[in-house]
């Protein structure tokens, strides 16, 4: 856990972390295989957008819809999520959400049309924000070590489903597009039989979560700042993970590789680098110039030639690598509310960027030409600095007088981190 200052909390260092990271129990182990799997559906389709539009007669923008339709799903069941947790439990949320995932990714596959895909996208979606938003809670209750430990197993699992989404849609879409997701639903089926097998019920909170609680948590100054900076954030990082494929034009095996790389940057970044800059400067100054270099790289990926619009859109993945993690940390530390209903909040109002810039960006395209989405982009990324650099005192001195108040609650994800 970081304060708010940017520095490790004391006893819950990286290190004492990584000490403990390999010798969990077996539930543990099933729970971050299965969150693997989840985090490669979201960039799953990236390299096979092309082949998706084409096999199905379909344009760029109506293929980015499967983006929007599984993220405008996801923002809306974050008010869920806490609700269906609170009185099923952790174990039978899980469940829920894999089997969810398997239908609908196994149906995505047999696709006739471009509108059944981004149905069934929704439907995938629905699946992934119920597994995913409770992954994180039993992971913390199931291991061995400490909540160190376990959060960056957690976000070793996110940085690597990341990178290996785009990886697994490459190699199984050089066949067909469809096979990779029959691929998803296989292997969110073993999860599925590993969950049922290994993981036991975990403590249901004493309280039962509201749909509208997330929602009341956003009338908290530092967490409207930070959901708010996070939106504009979110809609330069979808334009770059469900743009950038139709700009680069590239066989699925060659994007793939890209957004392989991209994704190697963002789990690293994320799991290494961004808490150790976070110590030495600070969560705001780390995150306040890593959106101003995104916003420099989208627009130097927009205007480019090939090779740097490749280059810069793996580069990208080491800003988002970096922002991910602090925004991570200011959402669930900045405010009084109890975390899984701050993580919902501010989920709820960042993933409707999610879907609305895979939507957009080729719309802006067709009104104008290919650089202006990327101009765009690199608008709200400033946006988004502008958003930290206004709002400093809320997202700083509220969480530091909060932090002690949430030091034994590490027991929620932020989705997608």
């Amino acid at each position: 856990m970081i304060s708010s200052t940017g520095g490790p909390a004391e006893g819950d260092t990286l290190d004492a972390g990584a000490t403990s990271l390999l010798r969990q129990p077996k539930a543990v182990w099933a729970t971050a295989g299965a969150s693997v799997v989840a985090f490669m559906g979201i960039g799953l389709v990236d390299p096979i957008l092309p082949s998706i539009a084409k096999g199905l007669d379909a344009t760029p923008s109506q293929v980015s819809l499967l983006f929007t339709s599984y993220f405008l799903i996801t923002a809306f069941a974050m008010l869920l999520t806490g609700f269906v947790s609170s009185r099923i439990g952790g174990r039978r949320t899980l469940l829920l959400g894999l089997a969810l995932v398997v239908v609908f990714a196994g149906l995505a596959g047999t696709s006739g049309s471009v509108g059944e895909l981004v149905g069934f996208r929704a439907g995938w979606g629905l699946g992934n924000a119920l597994f995913v938003s409770t992954a994180l809670a039993v992971i913390v209750g199931a291991a061995a070590g400490g909540s160190a430990a376990a959060i960056l197993l957690y976000e070793s699992a996110l940085g690597l489903g990341m990178a290996c989404g785009p990886l697994l849609g490459a190699l199984l879409g050089d066949a067909s597009w469809r096979y990779p997701f029959f691929g998803t639903a296989f292997l969110m089926a073993v999860g599925f039989l590993c969950i049922a097998a290994f993981l036991k019920e975990q403590p249901r909170p004493a309280r039962k979560t509201s749909p509208l609680d997330p929602i009341r948590a956003l009338g908290h100054g530092g967490l409207a700042s930070a959901a708010v900076s996070a939106f504009f954030y979110n809609y330069t990082f979808f334009t770059v993970l469900a743009f950038t494929p139709f700009v680069l034009n590239m066989t699925p095996y060659k994007s793939g590789a890209v957004f392989f790389c991209w994704g190697v940057l963002l789990a690293v970044f994320s799991v290494i680098v961004a808490p150790r800059m976070q110590a030495r400067f600070g969560s705001l100054k780390v995150l306040g110039g890593s959106l101003v270099l995104l916003a420099v790289d989208v627009l130097v990926l927009g205007y480019g030639d090939h090779t740097t619009a490749v280059v810069c859109t793996i580069l990208s993945g080491a800003f988002i690598g970096v922002n991910n993690t602090v925004y991570t940390e200011l959402a669930l530390g900045v405010s009084d509310a109890p975390r899984p209903v701050a993580s919902a909040g501010y989920n709820f109002v960042r993933w409707f960027a999610a879907a609305a810039a895979p939507y957009f960006a080729p719309k802006i395209e067709e009104w104008t030409d290919i650089h202006i989405p990327f101009v765009v982009a690199a608008v709200t990324a400033a946006a988004g600095a502008v958003v930290v650099l206004v709002r400093r005192k809320a997202l700083t001195h509220e969480a530091e007088e909060l932090q002690p108040r949430h030091a034994a609650e590490d027991s929620v994800t932020v989705f997608a981190n």
